[in-house]
C-alpha cells in the first residue's frame, strides 16, 4: 500500500443519511476508522470536518480547537461521497427553481411517461415537480427531412451530428427578458432550461443560458450541458434535478471550505460521483450526486473481491438499515444511462444499483394471513423497538430476539439518553403481542412458538432481497451460483450466508471495513472526467474515419481536464464507448470495445460491432444482423490512476483463534451454542466454523450452521456456504412458507417478464411495455401474475381454461399455442397470447401453464396500427388465432404463422402484417419468456416437490380469496349490512347512448357477491364490443383494487363472486363482432360502473385513447392517456393512465426522429 506523503494525512469520508463513515490512512501507515451521527448539533456543526477533527487531534497529539478552522498542513487529500443531493430530493428541499421549456410542452414533464408507478393504487401517488414557475419560451427546431413541408420554414443550420436542423423559429429574447425579470422579482435565482431537440444544436439554449446569467440568475442549467442526448422528457427532469440541487451542493461545500483555513486551498478534494468516479470538488454539480455514497461501495467490493485472474463475477449486497442495495461486478462497472430516484428519471451515467425496501429498520407485519416486510421503515427516529425509543417490530428486532445482534458487543448509543444499550425486553414483547396476532387469525399452529415467527420474517426478508439479485444476473443471462456475494453495510452480514445459500452461491466474502466500504472505496478510486457528444453515424467502414476523429477529439479533452488538476499524460487512461443501437429499434447499449482489438474491418479504437452483437446477444437473447448498427452517442472516460492502493498481506497466523465468548442463537433446526470471536483478534488463516458470530464495533456477520469462515491474507473474511439444515416444508399451510410462496410465485412472472422485455424486438413490447405475463394453475386458473397491464390479466386466465378446454389431451409436451380470438378469452387481435403447458416427469397432463400476453403494433386489418376506428367486424381488424400450435414438437412453426399473419390481405380493402418480421420476433421473444417460466417452476417444484408447490398454489389463491370476502363483509356492514343482503347499483352510457348496467348483491354472511350486468346494451354495429374475458379482467383488477391491501392478483380473488353478462350485448358480443376498440374503451367504462356501485372513487377519463396512423410500410400507435378520479381523501390526477392500462408514451423528440409517414404534398 503505497504510503502518503511524508507527514500528510488521507482522509476518505461517506456522509451518510444517519452515520458519516470517516476512513484515514494515517502518515506512519496506520489505519483509523470513525463513524460519527451525520448531525448532531449540539456537538458539531459539520459531521466530516469532526471526524478529521478529532483523528488529527488524536495521531498529532495537538489540540485542534472545534471553534476555529482546521489547519490543513498536514492534509495530503480529502475524498468525500454525500447523500446531501438525494435527502434534498427525497426530502424536496432543493433550490427554487423555474423550468424554461419550447412553447407548446408547458406540461411535458408533468406528464413524464404517463404511466402511474402502483398500478392497483387508486390514489395515483405521481411524484410532485420540483419546479415553482414554467415559462414557455418562442422558439422551435425541427429534424430535416426530403419532402417536409416544415423543412422550408426556416434556417437550416448543422446539428452536433451533421444533421440538419431548421430552425422554425428563433428565439425570441426581447420576450424571455420580461418573463425572466419577473421571475428575478420573485426571488427565483436558478433555472432549468429545456428544449427540444437542444442535444442535437445547443444554440437556443445557449442564447438563454447567456441572457439569464447576464441578468443575474446564479445556476442556469442547460438540458444540453447537463446531459446532451436524446430523449427530452429524461434529459428535462435531469436538468431539473440539477437546477434543484447544484445550489444545495454548493452551499454545502462552501460551509466544508469555511471548517479548514484558507478554505482548502492548496488540498485537492474530490467527490464521488454516481457513475464510481471522482471529480473536483469546484465541478460536483446535483445531478452527478445522487447515488454519490452507494457509489463509493460499488468501487470498494469491486476492488478488494474481484480477481482478475479468476473472472469470477461478484454481486454487491449492502444491506442498510432502510433498504438493501444490490449491484453486480464482473471486471468493469455496469453503467445504466437513465434510472430512477425518489420518482424522478434521471438520464445521466450511473452505477447499475438496484435497490429493494427491505432493510434492517424495515417494519413487520402480519396482513390478510401473509408475513410482510416493508416497505415502511422505522427510519433512524424512532427506530426499531429494540432502540428504546417506541419504535415498531422490524428486522433488527427479529435477529436481536433470535440471538444474531449481541447487546454486549453493539454501540450503546440508544434510549432518550442516547447512552444505553439494545433493549432486547422491547423486541420481545413487541413479538409477543404479533405472534398473539398470528395465532388469533386462525391460520397457524397454536403451538407456534415467538422464534419460530422471527424467523419466519428473517426468511421472508430473504427473499424479498433474492428477488433483486436474480434480476441482475438470472434475468440477464448470468448463473447466480457463479458468483461470489460481496456482502457490506451495517446489517448485511446477519443474513450474508441464507441469502447466498437461497441463491445457490458458494462464497461469502466481507471485507475487513465492511462497515465503513463507501469510504473505503472513495480512498481506492481514481479521478474521472468524461466527455460525450450525440452521433448520427451508420456503423460501417464509410463512418470509421470520422468516429475516430470524433472519439480523439473527445479524448483530448479529458486528457486536458485531467492535466488541468496536476495529473501527468502518464497517470491518465482513456477507454472510449459507442451508444449504439439497431436500424429500426429504440434500445441503444453503451458499448466499450475492451477485449475486441481493431482490425481493418473496424474504428481504430476497436471492434464495436462485434462488442455490440455480444453484448446485445447477451443482453437479449438474439442479434439482428440484417439490419445496419447506429450510433446515436459517442463517449470517452478519461481515468487519472489515483487511488491509495490495498494494504499489505499479512503472515499466516497459526495460534488458535482467541474465543470471546458463547451465547445462544436460533437456527433452523432450534437454539445452538454460538462461539463469539472478535474481529480484531482474527488473523490470516484463521479458520472458524459455523454456526460462530463474529463481531466488531461497526458489523455483525453470522456464520450459519454449515458455513465456515476462513480469513485472508488481507485480513478479510471469506464464507464457504454449505447446504446446512433445512426444515422439511409439508403441503400443509404455514403463513412463513405462504408469504415465501407468494414471493416466489410473482418472481417467476417477474422474471417473464424481463425475458420479454429484453428479447423482443418492437417498440411496444421493449419500450412501452406493453405485455403481461403469468402462471396458472393445471385448471387455468391465474396463480401469480407481474404488475404489468390489468386488462390482460382476468382475460388470459379464460385464454388458458379456453385451451385447456379444445385442446384437452392433444396438448402435449414441446407445444406452444398462440390465440387471439375473443371467443378464446382474447381482449383484441393485435394482443397475441402464447401459451405453454408445464410437464412434469411421469405426470400425464400438464401440471402448470405459463403465458405471455403482447400488443403487436400490426397484425394485417384495414388500417396501419391494427386498431381502425370504423370497423364493423372482426375480420377487418387483423389475424385471427384460436388455437394455433406456434410451435408444435419443438419446432417454430413460422411458415404457416407467417401464412396466418399475411392472410387478412385476402379480404377486400385490408393487409397482412405490415411489419412481419417484427411480429416473428416478438412472438419468439414471448415463446422465450413462458421457456423461462418453465425452467423457474421446474426449479421450485425441485426444491420442493409437485404436492407441497401445487399446495401452495391453492393456498395463495384461497388467500386471495379469503382478503376479497372480507372486503366484501365490510362494504355491506358499513351499509348497515350485518345479516341481510346488500344490492347497490350503476350505471353508464357509451357516448352513442349504449347503457352499461350493473347490480351487485352481497351477502355479508357469506362474504360472496353477485355482479349482474343485465340490462346492458345490445352489440354494436361498430368495434367498442368489448369481449367477456375483458369484463372479468375489469371485475379482477376491481376487486384488487378495493381489498386495499398487498395481496396476490390470482383467480383466489374471483372465487367469492358470480357474473351475469348477457349474450349478443356489448360486453359479450357474436363471434365475427368489432371488438377492437372495447379493450381500450368500454373496459374503462366498465371499471367505472364498478367503482360507482361500490361508491370508490370518480370516474377516470373513460378511454385509453389511442392514435394510430402509417401506410402500407408502416404504422405508428400510441395509447394516450387521460387521466384518474379522485376518492374520498385524495384529488384526481390529470395526464396519467388509469386503471386498465399503463403504457409509457413515446418520447417527443423520439417520435420526430422516426421515418412516420408524411403527408401527401399540397
Amino acid at each position: 500500500m503505497a504510503a502518503p506523503q511524508a507527514g500528510k494525512f488521507q482522509f476518505a469520508i461517506d456522509r451518510g443519511g444517519t452515520f458519516t463513515d470517516v476512513f484515514a490512512r494515517c502518515p506512519d501507515g496506520k489505519i483509523r476508522v470513525m463513524k460519527l451521527l451525520s448531525e448532531d448539533p449540539a456537538n458539531y456543526r459539520d459531521a466530516p470536518t469532526e471526524g478529521i477533527r478529532r483523528i488529527l487531534q488524536e495521531e498529532c497529539g495537538v489540540s485542534f480547537p472545534k471553534d476555529q478552522p482546521l489547519n490543513t498542513t498536514g492534509i495530503e487529500w480529502i475524498r468525500m461521497g454525500t447523500t446531501v443531493a438525494t435527502n434534498a430530493l427525497l426530502e424536496r428541499k432543493g433550490e427554487r427553481f423555474a423550468l424554461l421549456i419550447t412553447r407548446g410542452f408547458r406540461d411535458l414533464l408533468y406528464i413524464g411517461n404517463q404511466a402511474r408507478p402502483s398500478i392497483f393504487d387508486l390514489e395515483v401517488r405521481m411524484p410532485e415537480v420540483l419546479y415553482e414557475a414554467v415559462l414557455e419560451v418562442d422558439e422551435r427546431l425541427v429534424l430535416h427531412r426530403d419532402g417536409c413541408p416544415l423543412s422550408d420554414s426556416g434556417q437550416r443550420v448543422t446539428g452536433l451530428t451533421g444533421e440538419a436542423v431548421v430552425v422554425e423559429q428563433p428565439v425570441n429574447l426581447l420576450a424571455l427578458r420580461v418573463e425572466l425579470e419577473a421571475l428575478l422579482a420573485r426571488g427565483i435565482r436558478s433555472l432549468a432550461v429545456v428544449l427540444l431537440h437542444s442535444y442535437l444544436w445547443p444554440g437556443h439554449e445557449q442564447q438563454v443560458g447567456t441572457l439569464a446569467r447576464e441578468l443575474g440568475f446564479r445556476q442556469v442549467s442547460l438540458s444540453s450541458e447537463v446531459m446532451p442526448m436524446v430523449r427530452v422528457v429524461p434529459r428535462g427532469y435531469t436538468a431539473c434535478i440539477d437546477a434543484y440541487l447544484t445550489p444545495c451542493i454548493l452551499r454545502y461545500l462552501q460551509s466544508f471550505r469555511d471548517g479548514f483555513a484558507s478554505q482548502l486551498q492548496g488540498v485537492p478534494v474530490a467527490f464521488m460521483r454516481s457513475d464510481g468516479g471522482l471529480t473536483p470538488m469546484e465541478a460536483f454539480s446535483g445531478s452527478r450526486a445522487i447515488l454519490s455514497g452507494p457509489a463509493g461501495g460499488v468501487v470498494g467490493y469491486a476492488v478488494t473481491s474481484y480477481h482478475r485472474t479468476e473472472e469470477r463475477p461478484v454481486i454487491g449486497f449492502d444491506m442498510g438499515g432502510t433498504s438493501t442495495d444490490v449491484s453486480r461486478y464482473a471486471g468493469e462497472y455496469e453503467h445504466v444511462f437513465e434510472a430512477t430516484t425518489a420518482g424522478i428519471s434521471i438520464q445521466v451515467p450511473q452505477l447499475d444499483i438496484n435497490t429493494v425496501a427491505a432493510g434492517g429498520g424495515s417494519r413487520l407485519f402480519f396482513r390478510s394471513g401473509l408475513f410482510v416486510v416493508g416497505p415502511e421503515s422505522a427510519g433512524a427516529f424512532p427506530g426499531p423497538a429494540c432502540y428504546r425509543k417506541g419504535g415498531p417490530l422490524t428486522v433488527t428486532d427479529a435477529n436481536l430476539c433470535l440471538g444474531r445482534l449481541l447487546p454486549s458487543h453493539f454501540p450503546h448509543i440508544f434510549g432518550p439518553d442516547e447512552k444505553q444499550p439494545l433493549s432486547l425486553q422491547a423486541s420481545l414483547q413487541a413479538f409477543q403481542a404479533l405472534v398473539a396476532e398470528v395465532k388469533a387469525s386462525g391460520e397457524a399452529r397454536p403451538d407456534l412458538s415467538l422464534e419460530e415467527v422471527a424467523m419466519g420474517f428473517i426468511q421472508v426478508a430473504n427473499e424479498a432481497m433474492c428477488r433483486p439479485i436474480r434480476a441482475l444476473t438470472q434475468a440477464r443471462g448470468h448463473d447466480t451460483s457463479r458468483h461470489v456475494l460481496a456482502c457490506f453495510g451495517g446489517a448485511g452480514g446477519q443474513h450474508a450466508c441464507a441469502i447466498a445459500r437461497a441463491l445457490g452461491m458458494s462464497t461469502v466474502f466481507i471485507h475487513k471495513h465492511s462497515g465503513v466500504l463507501s469510504a473505503y472505496g472513495m480512498a481506492l478510486a481514481d479521478i474521472v472526467h468524461e466527455a460525450q457528444e450525440p452521433c448520427s453515424l451508420v456503423y460501417e467502414a464509410a463512418s470509421f474515419a470520422q468516429l475516430d476523429r470524433r472519439t480523439a477529439a473527445l479524448e483530448e479533452t479529458c486528457v486536458r481536464a485531467l492535466e488541468a488538476q496536476g495529473f501527468a499524460r502518464s497517470q491518465i487512461t482513456t477507454e472510449a464507448f459507442l451508444h449504439l443501437r439497431y436500424e429500426r429499434t429504440d434500445c441503444a447499449l453503451m458499448c466499450s470495445a475492451r477485449g475486441y482489438p481493431a482490425h481493418a474491418g473496424s474504428c481504430s479504437h476497436g471492434d464495436f460491432g462485434t462488442a455490440f452483437a455480444n453484448r446485445y446477444r447477451q443482453e437479449f437473447g438474439f442479434t439482428i444482423p440484417e439490419r445496419a448498427i447506429l450510433v446515436d452517442d459517442v463517449r470517452v472516460r478519461g481515468t487519472a490512476c489515483s487511488g491509495m492502493g490495498q494494504e499489505e498481506p499479512q503472515p499466516v497466523c497459526k495460534e488458535t483463534p482467541s474465543l470471546e465468548m458463547v451465547t445462544r442463537c436460533y437456527f433452523e433446526g432450534g437454539y445452538q451454542d454460538t462461539p463469539v470471536y472478535l474481529l480484531e483478534n482474527l488473523f490470516h488463516g484463521h479458520s472458524v466454523p459455523g454456526p460462530s458470530i463474529l463481531v466488531d464495533k461497526n458489523s455483525t456477520i453470522l456464520v450459519e450452521p454449515g458455513c465456515a469462515a476462513f480469513v485472508t491474507a488481507l485480513g478479510d473474511v471469506s464464507i464457504t456456504v454449505g447446504s446446512g439444515a433445512v426444515r422439511p416444508i409439508g403441503p400443509e399451510l404455514d403463513p412463513v412458507q405462504l408469504s415465501i410462496f407468494s414471493h416466489r410465485f410473482m418472481s417467476i412472472a417477474e422474471q417473464m417478464g424481463r425475458v420479454l422485455q429484453r428479447t423482443a424486438i418492437s417498440t411496444n413490447i421493449k419500450e412501452r411495455l406493453d405485455f403481461s405475463c403469468a402462471l396458472f394453475g393445471p385448471s387455468g386458473g391465474l396463480v401469480s401474475n407481474a404488475p404489468h397491464i390489468p386488462v390482460h390479466l382476468g382475460a388470459m386466465q379464460e385464454t388458458v381454461q379456453f385451451q385447456i378446454q379444445h385442446l384437452g389431451p392433444d396438448l402435449r409436451q414441446g407445444d406452444v399455442i398462440l390465440s387471439n380470438h375473443p371467443c378464446a378469452g382474447g381482449s383484441h387481435l393485435p394482443d397475441l397470447t402464447v401459451i405453454t403447458p408445464v410437464f412434469w416427469e411421469k405426470e400425464p397432463r400438464a401440471i402448470f401453464f405459463v403465458a405471455s400476453r403482447g400488443h403487436h403494433a400490426d397484425i394485417g386489418g384495414i388500417t396501419p396500427g391494427s386498431m381502425p376506428p370504423h370497423s364493423h367486424s372482426l375480420q377487418e381488424e387483423g389475424a385471427i388465432f384460436i388455437s394455433f400450435k406456434l410451435v408444435q414438437e419443438g419446432v417454430f412453426q413460422e411458415e404457416a404463422v407467417t401464412a396466418a399473419l399475411l392472410a387478412p390481405g385476402q379480404l377486400p380493402g385490408s393487409s397482412g402484417t405490415r411489419n412481419l418480421q417484427d411480429n416473428l420476433s416478438d412472438l419468439r421473444a414471448q415463446v422465450a419468456a413462458n421457456q423461462r417460466g418453465i425452467q423457474l417452476v421446474n426449479e421450485l417444484i425441485g426444491q420442493y416437490g409437485l404436492g407441497v408447490v401445487q399446495a401452495y398454489m391453492g393456498h395463495i389463491q384461497a388467500n386471495a380469496e379469503v382478503a376479497v370476502r372480507t372486503m366484501l363483509r365490510k362494504f355491506a356492514t358499513r351499509r348497515g349490512h350485518v345479516d341481510r343482503p346488500l344490492q347497490v347499483e350503476a350505471k353508464d352510457f357509451m357516448d352513442d347512448g349504449t347503457p352499461i348496467c350493473l347490480r351487485v348483491t352481497v351477502d355479508p354472511q357469506e362474504g360472496t357477491a353477485l355482479f349482474d350486468f343485465t340490462g346492458t346494451g345490445q352489440e354494436v354495429y361498430g368495434n367498442w364490443n368489448a369481449p367477456r374475458a375483458i369484463t372479468l379482467s375489469a371485475l379482477i383488477y376491481c376487486l384488487r383494487c378495493m381489498v386495499g391491501e398487498d395481496i396476490p392478483l390470482n383467480q383466489g380473488c374471483l372465487s367469492p363472486v358470480r357474473i351475469v353478462v348477457p349474450e349478443s350485448s356489448i360486453l359479450h358480443p357474436s363471434l365475427d363482432a368489432g371488438v377492437v376498440g372495447g379493450n381500450v374503451l368500454t373496459s374503462q367504462r366498465v371499471v367505472d360502473v364498478i367503482f360507482r356501485a361500490f361508491e370508490v372513487c370518480a370516474a377516470s377519463q373513460g378511454c385509453m385513447n389511442n392514435v394510430t396512423f402509417g401506410n402500407e410500410h408502416i404504422g405508428y400507435y400510441e395509447t394516450v392517456a387521460g387521466g384518474a378520479g379522485a376518492g374520498p381523501h385524495w384529488h384526481g390526477r390529470s395526464g396519467v393512465h388509469s386503471h386498465m392500462t399503463n403504457t409509457r408514451i413515446t418520447d417527443p423528440e423520439i417520435l420526430e426522429k422516426r421515418p412516420l409517414p408524411l403527408p401527401p404534398p399540397r
